[in-house]
């Protein structure tokens, strides 16, 4: 049975940590709300694989042009490329997330909040912690370097 974790303003299902993998891989399922962002940020380690089930995710992997990804579609933001995503298309939107060798699903681990959820649950009451979350983040080398909302170029 995977762990379930509020992790910012999403529900995520891990179903592979990286100490199940001897530190090679991690995969989690994520569900996000219409709109839902991540800071804009690098891996330093991880590549991260993108696969949607349900919905419309579009991705910006540095310079390239935005990738729209709908249910079947998957796409890789390597390591050391600036990236970030938005849940577009006005529904809801759940996708698989790989992690190699796991840094991301790690994070999401130490920063995230168990939870019973299935579903996606209302909005949070108060702001993701950023100070945290930048420490964390730094700890899992992964790089912030941006607000949600900002893209890569």
């Amino acid at each position: 049975m995977p762990v379930s974790l509020q992790f910012i303003d999403n529900l995520v299902h891990v179903h592979l940590a990286p100490e199940q993998t001897n530190g090679r891989f991690g995969l989690v399922e994520m569900l996000g709300r219409a709109d839902d962002a991540p800071p804009l940020h690098l891996h330093r380690r991880d590549d991260e694989g993108f696969h949607v089930v349900a919905g419309e995710v579009t991705l910006w992997i540095g310079d390239a042009d935005p990738v729209v990804l709908t249910a079947g579609r998957s796409a890789v933001a390597p390591r050391g490329v600036p990236h970030t995503y938005r849940v577009t298309g006005g529904a809801p939107a759940r996708w698989f997330v790989t992690a190699t060798p796991g840094d991301f699903i790690s994070l999401a681990l130490a920063y995230g909040t168990p939870t019973d959820a299935t579903e996606l649950w209302a909005q949070p009451t108060a702001p993701p912690d950023a100070e945290l979350l930048g420490r964390l983040a730094d700890e899992h080398d992964i790089e912030i370097l941006g607000p949600p909302g900002a893209l890569p170029t």
